[in-house]
């Protein structure tokens, strides 16, 4: 029998390293693979200004997803990023207009903040399923931002408000680009080099055996859902910071929510919770940004990106699905 068992684990060792590394690490190559194609096929995309522009086209989804990442890792999704994205977006600018544009970017993420913990306390407090409660909330808080514009649309003149939109530090990489890489690096410690990021893993992976472990788990949850709504604003404030303008349905707010979990799984972070990885979700918004930036180049038919981002999607949670069940 010794001889059987170690005969098996010689033979199923490697394939279990091959599936790590296809699991963990395919994706770059996916990534690299779209790089060198578009390289190949457009004289256009390797060139400066292309590049900053698609690092600057990611940024805001590339925030949001970093927030939302954390959230699914819990084994909670927030669907109220984009109305969070606009209060936030709306917020900067009023509070921009009468005092500033530090206070009104520190008020607006810290109403992003605020939005989120409500999320926090209707999942994990009052255990509502987090799609039924942030698909609720998300009408709610549209409906915030519609009062506070009345409808219509606000604007600034505030000094320095355009400053993350259009500031180039470094050879065209904008103000923006820098903010995204300050947030990936900050949820990167949080999530994977502290004790909070270890428990929100624990209960993302299962949530009893989180709680007889002795962690918080609904308190860990809720701040949470209170990160993904930061980091929703933020990424409001930064599209507001491009136009100096925002309104209830304006920028992203539409599609933020969708385009932030997309990258995410993508990227392929587990959509039952417990597993996932911020840098996963910077590779899948940049996957579904040159995407984008690939159409613009050939000249494809633009009608058919979603068709492509749709299958895209559906494969990355059927392999996601895959690994699962062979584990």
């Amino acid at each position: 029998m010794a001889t059987d068992t170690e005969t098996v684990s010689v033979v199923h060792e490697p394939r279990g390293r091959r599936r790590f590394l296809i699991r963990d690490y395919g994706i770059l190559g996916i990534l690299i693979a779209l790089f060198v194609g578009l390289t190949i096929a457009s004289p256009n995309f390797l060139t400066g200004a292309n590049l900053a522009a698609v690092l600057d086209q990611a940024a805001v989804p590339g925030i949001a997803a970093c927030g939302v990442t954390m959230a699914i890792v819990s084994g909670a999704f927030d669907l109220s990023l984009g109305s969070v994205y606009a209060v936030s977006g709306i917020t900067a600018i009023l509070i921009a207009n009468a005092i500033g544009t530090p206070a009104g970017d520190i008020v607006a993420v810290l109403v992003g903040g605020a939005l989120g913990l409500v999320n926090g306390v209707l999942i994990a407090g009052v255990e509502i399923n987090s799609f039924i409660a942030t698909l609720a909330t998300s009408f709610a808080f549209t409906g915030i931002a519609v009062l506070m514009t009345a409808g219509l649309s606000v604007s600034t003149t505030a000094a320095n408000f355009t400053i993350l939109g259009s500031f180039t530090p470094v050879g065209g990489i904008t103000a923006a680009t820098f903010v995204f890489v300050g947030v990936v690096i900050a949820t990167t410690i949080l999530l994977h080099h502290t004790g909070y990021g270890r428990a929100i893993f624990a209960i993302g992976g299962n949530r009893e055996a989180a709680r007889l472990a002795g962690l918080r788990v609904r308190l860990d949850q809720i701040l949470v859902l209170g990160i993904s709504g930061a980091c929703a604003a933020l990424a409001g404030i930064v599209d507001t910071s491009r136009a100096a303008a925002a309104s209830a349905q304006g920028g992203a707010a539409a599609t933020l929510a969708l385009t932030a979990i997309a990258g995410t799984v993508v990227g392929g972070t587990s959509i039952a919770g417990g597993a996932g990885a911020i840098w996963r979700a910077v590779v899948g918004v940049l996957i579904l940004d040159l995407m984008t930036d690939a159409f613009t180049l050939l000249g494809i038919d633009g009608n058919l990106q979603d068709v492509v981002e749709g299958a895209v999607i559906l494969i990355a949670v059927g392999v996601d699905v895959a690994f699962r069940r062979r584990r």
